[in-house]
């Protein structure tokens, strides 16, 4: 069984931490109750203020018969967990579709305001195409101008 350097250093770290809080304990009966008082205090703080056990969460490679398999750890992942984490793709999708809707909606709507303004008005549809009218209506109408006579 073989350790990396770091493993080894953690376990090095640990025998000496161990030594260090025997020794401490074993000298710790022979102090007045005040001083005892405030190691306990310092004490509990210290372990309130350690660094907690982070577990990995990444993926792990796993052999599986000469083939490598890439799975992770998904005990918390439930039923309703994956249909929590499922429910916000769901909620964009649905989203979308409502959104395409309304869009082809509001441009038909547009398009049907034109075709009625366009049959309802006192010209005929084929003047609209006419260059000529264009130029009418980029000019004005002809009483507005003024003539050579003026």
């Amino acid at each position: 069984m073989s350790y990396t350097r770091q493993h080894q250093a953690d376990i090095l770290q640990d025998r000496i931490g161990m030594k260090v809080a025997a020794h401490l304990s074993a000298g710790a009966d022979a102090l007045p109750y005040e001083i005892s008082e405030r190691l306990r205090a310092a004490r509990t703080q210290a372990l309130a203020q350690r660094k907690r056990a982070v577990m990995a969460t990444r993926p792990v490679l796993i052999a599986a018969g000469g083939a490598a398999v890439l799975g992770g750890d998904d005990s918390g992942w439930g039923l309703w967990g994956r249909l929590a984490a499922a429910l916000p793709v769901m909620a964009l999708v649905v989203g979308m579709v409502v959104i395409n809707v309304v869009q082809d909606d509001n441009r038909a709507n547009e398009l049907a305001e034109i075709d009625v303004a366009l049959l309802t008005d006192d010209l005929p549809p084929s003047a609209y195409a006419d260059p000529g009218f264009l130029q009418f209506l980029r000019r004005g109408p002809v009483s507005d101008q003024p003539t050579a006579e003026q």
